[in-house]
C-alpha cells in the first residue's frame, strides 16, 4: 500500500515538473517573441532618428501649419461648395520648450513613438505566432487573415486620425480662449502628445471590428445587442465629431462621423458573421449526433 502511495507521489511530482518545464519554455518562446519585436522597434527609430529633420517638420508639424494637406482641402470644399468657413488661413499655435535637455528629449521620445508605431504590424504578427500553436485547427482557419485585417485597420486608424482628427482639434484647441487676456502659449511636449495621443487613440478605436470579432466568438458581443444600442453609439460619435470640427457646420461634422458610423457598422456584420458560423457549427454537430 505504502509502495503504491510513493509511485502514485513519484507519477504526481512527474506530472507537475512537466506542466512546470511546460510553462517556462512557453515564457522563453514568448521572450524571444517579443525581444524580435523589439529589435523591430529599435530599427524603426534608428531610422525615424536619422531623418528626424525632415521627419520633425513635415509630419509632426504638417498640421500645425495652414499648408496641410487637410486644410487645403477643406478651403477647396467650401470654394467648391460657395460657403465662407472653410478655409483655415492661419493656425494660431505657439511653441515654447521649458526645460533645457527638452528639446533632445523631444527628438527621443517622438522618434520612439513613431518607431513603435512602425514597428506594430511586426509586433501583432509575433504575438500571433506565438498564440497560433495553441489554436485548434478550426481556430486557425477562423483566425485566418487576423494579422492582415488588424494592420490594415490599424493604419486606416492613424491615417483618419492624423489628417482629420488630429488637424480639427489641434485648430480648434489652438484657438479657443476663455479671454482675450490669457495668451495662449504651448509646451511642445504638449503638442507631441496631442498629436501622438489623438492619431495613435484613432488606430486603437479602428480595431472594433477585430475587438468585436473576439468578444464575439467568446458569446459577449452578439449583433442584436449591438443593434439595440446602436441610437447610443450613434450620439457618443455625434458627440466626438462635433468636439473635434473647427466649426459648426454639419458638413465638417460629418465628414468626421461618416466613418466612425461605417465602423460601427462594420462591426455589427462581424458580429453577425461570427454568430452564423456558431450556428452553422451546432447544427452540423446535432446532424452529426
Amino acid at each position: 500500500m505504502s509502495e503504491n502511495k510513493i509511485i502514485k507521489a513519484i507519477k504526481d511530482k512527474g506530472k507537475t515538473l512537466e506542466a512546470e518545464m511546460s510553462f517556462f519554455d512557453h515564457l522563453e518562446a514568448l521572450r524571444w517573441h517579443l525581444v524580435r519585436a523589439s529589435v523591430a522597434i529599435v530599427i524603426f527609430t534608428a531610422v525615424v532618428f536619422y531623418y528626424y529633420d525632415w521627419i520633425f517638420d513635415t509630419i509632426i508639424m504638417g498640421p500645425s501649419k495652414s499648408t496641410f494637406w487637410t486644410y487645403r482641402m477643406l478651403c477647396k470644399i467650401g470654394a467648391a461648395l460657395h460657403r465662407d468657413g472653410f478655409c483655415i488661413d492661419k493656425v494660431n499655435i505657439k511653441l515654447i520648450n521649458t526645460e533645457m535637455a527638452g528639446q533632445f528629449t523631444l527628438q527621443i521620445n517622438s522618434a520612439l513613438i513613431i518607431g513603435i508605431t512602425l514597428g506594430v504590424p511586426y509586433l501583432i504578427w509575433e504575438i500571433w505566432r506565438f498564440i497560433k500553436p495553441a489554436l485548434h485547427d478550426a481556430e486557425r482557419k477562423a483566425a485566418t487573415g487576423f494579422v492582415f485585417y488588424a494592420c490594415v485597420l490599424f493604419f486606416l486608424g492613424i491615417t483618419f486620425g492624423y489628417f482629420v482628427i488630429t488637424p480639427m482639434s489641434i485648430n480648434f484647441l489652438s484657438s479657443y480662449t476663455v479671454s482675450a487676456a490669457i495668451q495662449n502659449l504651448f509646451d511642445i511636449d504638449s503638442y507631441i502628445s496631442s498629436v501622438a495621443t489623438l492619431t495613435l487613440a484613432t488606430g486603437v478605436v479602428f480595431q472594433l471590428p477585430i475587438i468585436v470579432y473576439i468578444l464575439a466568438n467568446l458569446g459577449v458581443m452578439t449583433p442584436k445587442f449591438m443593434k439595440e444600442t446602436r441610437r447610443y453609439a450613434i450620439v457618443v460619435i455625434l458627440v466626438i465629431a462635433a468636439v473635434v470640427t473647427p466649426t459648426p457646420d454639419m458638413l465638417t461634422m460629418t465628414v468626421v462621423s461618416i466613418p466612425l458610423f461605417v465602423l460601427y457598422e462594420v462591426s455589427i456584420v462581424v458580429a453577425g458573421l461570427v454568430e452564423k458560423r456558431k450556428i452553422k457549427k451546432e447544427l452540423d454537430f446535432e446532424k452529426g449526433e
